[in-house]
């Protein structure tokens, strides 16, 4: 690649363009697509060259002749339900997260051209990893080497860039050779989590000739909080004594414990609260969770009883709950002040909920994709081939 330009990159299921957020100035779009009508305005309201390379539509209507040139770079968070612990697992079968095979309908089509991405990364939650007994995840490795890519994947929590608890899989495919310092003989912690290894390990020998344990520093030390990103009081919309107690008496004994010590401290405490269903005797019971260690849980789209999370304020025996405000869903995601979300707080928190973190796109933009698009023996060899190890 000359270094008289930058690296060009292909983002699918895009929703409001995260990963192009994450990736930035470094980086030039060629093509993106999403089918959400919802996720596509946001998308336009906040690119204004969205005209030009964004396509609004089902993947699987899209053909290798519709996407431009050769990328370096091709970026796909696939639907997650389906891996997800909060959908069905249906894994690879199901409908949404089926949508991956029609992206890969596209890169069989430009590989079959030449025109292949020279990268890939396939960004999910960590259920991928267990799907189906790890079938699933089995089926993506087979799916990228039968490509000619070689992979690994990273488990990366969103909570060391953000004041966000988000685990997600990152599958990051080449096909070239990686400089070696991008490269490690065996796992690393914290990004190959035991989940990376077992999954690797259950590999066919076959595939483990593909993987590659990706080498990459610890992330800056992240110090800010929950509170950093909270809304003023005064700006806050603040539930009154009914809903208040209506969710305060969904607590069960072990988060009421958590409420009366948060009472007992006497000083300004900010959590969050969110609503599960719970097997308790055999029957399921909806409880209010609480959670006082500076993060946010994992947002998620706003449809059904667990999605919604909850600020809750206790300064003594003041206790002040509200919903988790848009603007605070999207400090959480890493979106600039200047992003524009739908003023509707459901199509807000779907599009946050939805997404990726920007902060950690950038980090892994930094330390891994950029040097991976730029390396000047790229085309020369193939990758070091490092197979799986146990700690």
């Amino acid at each position: 690649m000359s270094r008289n330009r930058r690296p060009t990159f292909y983002e699918f299921f895009a929703g409001g363009g995260m990963a192009r957020l994450g990736l930035g100035e470094a980086w030039d779009c060629a093509f993106a697509n999403d089918f959400d009508p919802v996720k596509a305005r946001a998308y336009r309201a906040n690119f204004p060259d969205a005209e030009a390379h964004f396509r609004e539509g089902d993947v699987w209507k899209l053909e290798a002749s519709d996407l431009p040139g050769q990328a370096d770079l091709a970026w796909a968070s696939s639907p997650c339900q389906d891996f997800s612990l909060a959908g069905a697992r249906a894994g690879l079968a199901g409908g949404r997260s089926s949508a991956f095979f029609g992206f890969w309908k596209l890169v069989q089509g430009l590989n079959a051209e030449g025109r292949a991405p020279k990268t890939i990364v396939i960004e999910n939650v960590v259920g991928l990893l267990t799907s189906h007994g790890g079938a699933d995840f089995q089926a993506l490795c087979q799916a990228l080497a039968d490509e000619g890519y070689h992979f690994g994947a990273l488990e990366i929590d969103a909570n060391r860039f953000v004041p966000q608890s988000r685990p997600r899989v990152f599958v990051v495919a080449t096909r070239s050779a990686p400089p070696a310092e991008l490269v490690s003989l065996t796992p690393r912690l914290p990004f190959h989590s035991r989940r990376v290894v077992i999954a690797a390990g259950a590999l066919p020998q076959k595939l483990q000739q593909n993987w590659i344990w990706w080498g990459l520093p610890f992330p800056p030390t992240y110090n800010q909080t929950l509170e950093s990103i909270c809304l003023d009081d005064e700006k806050a919309e603040w539930f009154g004594p009914e809903r208040s107690a209506a969710l305060l008496a969904l607590i069960g004994e072990k988060h009421r414990r958590l409420l009366d010590q948060a009472k007992e401290r006497r000083i300004r405490t900010i959590g969050t609260v969110f609503r599960r269903m719970r097997l308790e005797s055999g029957k399921k019971v909806q409880r209010a969770e609480l959670r006082f260690d500076g993060f946010a849980g994992c947002l998620r789209t706003p449809g059904g009883g667990s999605s919604k999370q909850f600020i809750i304020v206790i300064e003594g025996e003041s206790v002040r709950l509200r919903s988790l405000a848009r603007e605070e869903a999207g400090l959480l995601m890493g979106l600039p002040t200047t992003y524009q979300l739908p003023i509707s707080t459901n199509a807000a928190l779907k599009i946050c909920g939805d997404g990726v973190v920007v902060n950690v796109v950038r980090w892994l933009s930094d330390v891994l994709l950029l040097p991976l698009s730029t390396e000047d023996v790229r085309d020369a060899d193939e990758p070091k081939r490092c197979g799986p190890r146990s700690y």
